[in-house]
């Protein structure tokens, strides 16, 4: 009886590479960097206050130049003005990001922002908890190797 090969897990972004890039697509971006690194392109101040929605890409013109396209950011609230203000240091950014004059102008959509939360750390285990548990581990020779086993133990049996 042969045995079964080897089980190769692919991470769950190769496989939804294409739904999403196809997504995007939907929203008129040519890829979806310009909303995953969002952050990055438009500075920590302006992303935490907004997010792009779409490009919208003005129908082409026969033998005409191609326009450039029109970003719509969602925006929060009382943010929308300072954004607003903020415009040519938006454009600025995302056209240097696309390496050619791809946006010529932004339109505002002031909304609630769909922001990930962040991640709860877990809090240390008690020490007292970890001592406990250290005591059992008399015949593991590395130090470092033991106190690292006891933090372990100590947290799993806190949950």
């Amino acid at each position: 009886m042969s045995k079964p090969g080897p089980i190769s897990a692919k991470p769950l972004s190769v496989m939804m590479g294409d739904v999403l890039t196809a997504a995007y697509a939907k929203q008129g971006f040519a890829s979806r960097e310009l909303v995953t690194r969002w952050s990055e392109i438009a500075g920590p101040q302006i992303a935490a206050h907004a997010e792009p929605l779409k490009i919208q890409w003005p129908r082409p013109v026969d033998g005409q130049p191609q326009d450039p396209a029109t970003l719509v950011l969602r925006v929060e609230g009382p943010m929308a003005l300072e954004i607003q203000h903020s415009s040519d240091v938006i454009l600025e950014r995302v056209n240097r990001f696309f390496g050619w004059h791809a946006v010529g102008r932004l339109a505002l959509r002031q909304g609630p922002l769909s922001r990930r939360p962040k991640p709860k750390r877990p809090t240390p285990p008690d020490p007292a908890a970890v001592a406990k548990v250290a005591k059992t581990l008399s015949a593991v020779e590395d130090d470092a190797l033991r106190d690292a086993l006891a933090r372990l133990g100590a947290s799993i049996k806190r949950n």
